[in-house]
């Protein structure tokens, strides 16, 4: 896997930045998923759990390209400052204050980022994104987590319905009825065990 992954919190993320990497990050969740796993038995399942409750119960967009956070963070802020929009007042006025208003814009590889105001004095960049973005897959949180959980609880190779509703029972999710909910995460599982 590399050097040492250190697990990105919203300290690490820079101002005026508010963009959370293990909910939309691939290549970041999958360092978090490998970091844990390599724990093996000292890991603390409630600890974990309370990391991945940070990914919410929404449907939401992962990037799956290669640009770092960093890089996708001085991207933005580049534009923002090109454009006059790097002060939280003149964000605010252009993207809008109103919880269905916001921006697009596209940075180097042609992925696109969606740009929110949110009310906090430093960190005022709400920051995903877009939705169908290239360099992007959409997925249920709840699908992640469980994906995630497994990885790390589990493990092997072959996946069962009785190893997947455990992991989600442990999540207090309820169990996965449906074929289509089970191959979501067993997709999910297989795209984070590619490097």
């Amino acid at each position: 896997m590399g050097p040492v992954f250190k697990t990105l919190t919203m300290k690490t993320i820079p101002e005026p930045f508010q963009f959370n990497p293990l909910k939309h990050h691939l290549d970041h969740i999958r360092h978090f998923t490998y970091e844990r796993a390599a724990e093996e038995h000292r890991i603390d399942v409630k600890s974990l759990i309370r990391e991945l409750n940070h990914i919410g119960t929404s449907v939401m967009d992962v990037y799956t390209g290669s640009l770092s956070t960093a890089r996708i963070c001085s991207e933005v802020f580049r534009y923002l400052k090109l454009n006059g929009l790097k002060e939280r007042e003149e964000f605010s006025a252009w993207t809008g204050q109103n919880f269905n208003e916001f921006r697009i814009i596209s940075l180097s590889d042609n992925s696109q980022w969606t740009l929110k105001y949110h009310d906090d004095k430093e960190r005022y960049v709400h920051l995903f994104p877009a939705r169908s973005s290239p360099h992007s897959l959409r997925i249920k949180a709840n699908t992640l987590k469980s994906a995630i959980m497994y990885y790390i609880l589990i493990g092997k190779d072959f996946i069962s319905g009785k190893d997947l509703n455990m992991v989600r029972e442990t999540l207090g999710l309820s169990p996965v009825k449906s074929s289509v909910d089970a191959e979501a995460i067993t997709e999910m599982i297989e795209i984070l065990r590619k490097e």
